[in-house]
């Protein structure tokens, strides 16, 4: 029987029970990482078809922009309170609500091409993207929590990685799939009605097979003592926490970086006579080779736990792609270059996102893994918004005809400066972080030392009150097991 709060938990003999992985936590992070997929595919399901969308339904092109703007939008003000669902609720809770919230929003985008009676398409597209932008934040901040709750110590940077990566999964399918669902006005209902299916999956996955937020027993020491602060508590001390707060400003620029290569790839290349195929598959290689980067990365930390030196050897070769991209990109005719770079930058540059992840929980603990990680992306977020401003300012018009094939009637613009200023901002995040950035691993260090950890930290983790007639327990404790013992004896359902 569990003992009361305070206590290790208890094995049938009344020793302290050995951390413990159980199989179903594969399951659970198919949940999170197909419903971070989906989220991912509604993002970003009208722009690749913004045209046939803005004439289908008498819209604007910046109306359509911004159904793939409130994502970011949205992510801001209520990435706060994203984190504290997230550490106080409970992970179960969470990805419950993020896939009850993503499949209404999916369903609620489908509503105007089923129902004649709908007076103001765009509302009804803008509000569907709003709900799923709120889900966004629970999902993304899931991984790094889910890792640490459910997978033991040499299997959290690989189950961070997977879950991390499906977002990207999600968005290279919709860059993929919209083009191919829809080629004419009468297709669109079709691919919004596509979408909901496995945003409906999802939902189902998370309410029918999510049991619990936490495995009886924790997979490790350090899984105890997940969410020891609480909410505000926890936010104060990562403010004061020197090292976090240059991680955290440095990685959530590389990720504002990225989102805006992203978003802005396509007018680039185009004005320098590439076109929206060619971008397209640029943008297809910058996601698959991200990913393949990350797995393999991945998996190395997993055995060798150099968070610290992955991260800051990933960004540097990260930067160094971004200036060759910044280079190559402004010549015309070097297509083979340009998919190089992009491939290389985002092999390089996607691979440390899950490792810097579970850097930023090792940099932060004892706070909670919602927090250590939503900080992050929320900071990433808003300088993303800030540097896609900037960048889109400082283009110019250029001086001498172009060759450039932009279409909708855009007129050609100049990118130098801009792709100058973001490899240089690339540069300057990532040299600051290689020089100042130095942090003990203190998860790691707690799941090294005994005796361990308390398992009642987390509302979620306390252990109900232990039946009359048990025994004290300071008899229980009397000879706590050190915790590298624990660690050593890890079982595994599988």
């Amino acid at each position: 029987m569990a003992g009361p709060a305070g206590a290790v938990p208890e094995a049938a003999g009344g020793a302290p029970r050995s951390p413990r992985a159980y199989a179903r936590r594969w399951v659970f992070l198919l949940v999170v990482s197909l419903l971070s997929c989906s989220n991912a595919t509604l993002w970003l399901s009208f722009a690749p078809v913004a045209d046939i969308i803005a004439q289908h339904f008498l819209l604007s092109m910046a109306q359509v922009g911004w159904l793939s703007l409130i994502y970011l939008v949205v992510s801001i003000p209520f990435g706060i309170l994203a984190i504290w669902v997230l550490d106080s609720v409970g992970l179960r809770g969470a990805t419950i609500l993020g896939a009850w919230l993503n499949f209404a929003g999916s369903m609620l985008r489908a509503l105007p091409c089923v129902a004649a009676w709908v007076p103001n398409t765009f509302a009804f597209f803008m509000g569907g993207q709003s709900l799923c932008a709120l889900a966004q934040n629970l999902v993304i901040f899931s991984p790094a929590k889910l890792a640490a709750l459910w997978f033991p110590e040499h299997q959290r940077a690989t189950a961070n990685m997977i879950a991390t990566m499906s977002n990207p999964l999600g968005i290279l399918v919709a860059n993929v799939l919209s083009p191919a669902l829809v080629k004419k006005g009468e297709d669109i209902p079709l691919m919004l009605g596509v979408y909901t299916i496995p945003a409906g999956l999802a939902c189902l996955l998370a309410t029918v097979c999510l049991w619990e937020s936490v495995p009886p027993t924790p997979p490790s020491v350090g899984a105890a003592s997940s969410t020891s602060e609480n909410f505000l508590q926890g936010l104060k001390l990562l403010l004061q926490n020197k090292a976090y707060v240059i991680l955290a400003v440095c990685f959530g620029g590389g990720i504002g970086i990225f989102s805006s290569f992203s978003a802005l790839l396509e007018q680039i290349l185009c004005a320098n006579g590439y076109s929206n195929g060619f971008s397209g598959l640029c943008g297809a290689l910058f996601i698959v080779f991200g990913i393949l980067g990350a797995l393999v990365l991945g998996l190395y930390v997993d055995r060798t736990k150099r968070f610290t030196e992955a991260t800051k050897i990933g960004l540097c070769l990260a930067s160094m792609a971004c200036v060759a991209f910044a280079l190559v990109s402004r010549l015309q005719g070097q297509a083979l270059a340009v998919a190089a770079t992009c491939s290389l930058f985002g092999f390089f540059g996607f691979s440390v996102a899950p490792v810097a992840m579970e850097l930023a929980v090792e940099c932060a603990f004892p706070v909670g893994e919602g927090a250590a990680a939503g900080l992050v992306f929320v900071l990433g977020q808003a300088q993303g918004v800030l540097i896609m401003v900037l960048l889109t300012v400082l283009t110019v018009r250029p001086e001498v005809p172009s060759s450039s094939t932009c279409q909708h009637g855009e007129d050609p613009l100049d990118w130098t400066v801009s792709l100058l200023l973001m490899a240089s901002l690339c540069t300057l995040f990532t040299c600051v972080l290689v020089l100042f950035f130095h942090t003990p691993y203190r998860r790691l260090q707690a799941e090294s030392a005994g005796p361990p950890l308390p398992w009642t930290c987390a509302p979620e983790l306390r252990a109900p009150p232990e039946a009359p007639g048990s025994a004290p327990p300071a008899q229980r404790l009397q000879e706590p097991p050190g915790a590298q013992g624990l660690a050593e004896t890890v079982s595994r359902d599988v």
